[in-house]
């Protein structure tokens, strides 16, 4: 289903249009009531509901056109008398609205703050592991490059022979645009990893990121012995989230798991990414590996900040996952393999019903 379709599946004008007619209600109903019913008194939920579509700039503006409109209304009605309860209900309605405002502006302040601080904790992991992955980044980039040289070779020499064989130079051609994407498409996801960029929120494909994040560290996985697996269902709902931080995890769950199974006795080492519908209907990622396993006493701290079983870990890998996937609304656990091994989920909620 395209973009534009979900969009208005969602309605996203649904929400900002109750919002006005909230406020027009709250209108009607102050000017054709007495003023001794304190009708302002209720713009503040319309405050509250606008900080849902809103930035800090639009809250104000609904904040001013509430105080607007309340002081409207009892220009209006002024020709019916006004009473001192009428100008205390009005006063007081105004100090709510004012208060309203400045309170929800104040919660998205730290909110944003709260957001930023999380971002740049995030980039500086995403930053560390990349620098960990160096060689096999390097490795993943180097094998589409050789293959274009061999094909822009092979190319040459069909077009040299007399005459020139266009099919097999055709073919040559196709196979080194492939690999130069390749190329280019591996290049494009580090830079994404490495890059400070705004919190944007996309509709996504779950199992492509997951393809995404394998395939870049797929040197990594061979050079470690690692037998990979994908369990991908069809069926895994869209979610809406930003894309290199969902990618952040998986990557951090995945390195995880390898070097557990670097520590682990010798044995078959198995690494199984999956993906499905779970029961409440959002995406359910799954990252189980044959590696030392997790002590059950440990479950609850994994991913506690600066907690770490590793001699050479800061701890942070597991922290910062579990703050982006809350942050995306799901939830983060782990979980004892069986025989032996850990297993580490994580669940999204829908965006919309597929």
């Amino acid at each position: 289903m395209k973009l534009q379709n979900l969009r208005a599946f969602t309605a996203p004008w649904l929400f900002p249009a109750a919002t006005v007619a909230l406020a027009a209600a709250i209108f009607i109903a102050d000017t054709v009531a007495d003023l001794a019913i304190a009708f302002p008194a209720f713009y503040t939920a319309v405050v509250l509901m606008s900080v849902r579509f809103c930035g800090r700039r639009g809250v104000a503006l609904v904040g001013a056109g509430c105080v607007g409109l309340t002081l409207l209304s009892d220009l209006l009605t002024a020709a019916s008398g006004s009473t001192g309860v009428g100008v205390i209900n009005t006063a007081i309605s105004l100090l709510a609205i004012a208060t309203t405002t400045y309170l929800s502006l104040k919660i998205e302040s730290e909110k944003a703050a709260a957001y930023e601080a999380r971002s740049q904790l995030a980039h500086v992991g995403r930053v560390t592991t990349l620098g960990e992955l160096t060689a096999s980044i390097a490795h993943e980039v180097n094998q589409p490059l050789a293959a274009t040289a061999i094909n822009g070779n092979a190319c040459l020499r069909w077009l040299a022979d007399e005459p020139p064989n266009l099919d097999e130079a055709r073919q040559a051609v196709t196979r080194l645009v492939k690999d130069a994407n390749r190329a280019s498409e591996i290049i494009a996801q580090v830079r994404a990893l490495t890059k400070v960029s705004p919190h944007e929120k996309d509709w996504l494909v779950i199992n492509d990121i997951i393809l995404a994040t394998v395939s870049l560290i797929d040197s990594e996985i061979v050079h470690n012995d690692v037998t990979l697996r994908t369990d991908l269902a069809d069926d895994v709902p869209l979610v809406q989230g930003d894309r290199v931080q969902l990618q952040q995890v998986i990557l951090n769950l995945v390195l995880n798991s390898i070097e557990a199974m670097n520590r682990a006795p010798d044995g078959r080492r198995v690494l199984t990414v999956s993906a499905a519908r779970n029961e409440s209907k959002g995406a359910l990622v799954t990252v189980a590996d044959t590696g030392a396993g997790l002590a059950p006493d440990n479950l609850d701290r994994i991913f506690s900040a600066f907690y770490t079983a590793k001699p050479e870990g800061m701890g942070m890998g597991l922290a910062i996952s579990r703050s982006i996937v809350e942050a995306h609304g799901g939830r983060i656990w782990a979980s004892p393999n069986s025989p032996r091994g850990a297993v580490f989920q994580f669940v999204l909620p829908a965006g919309m019903e597929t």
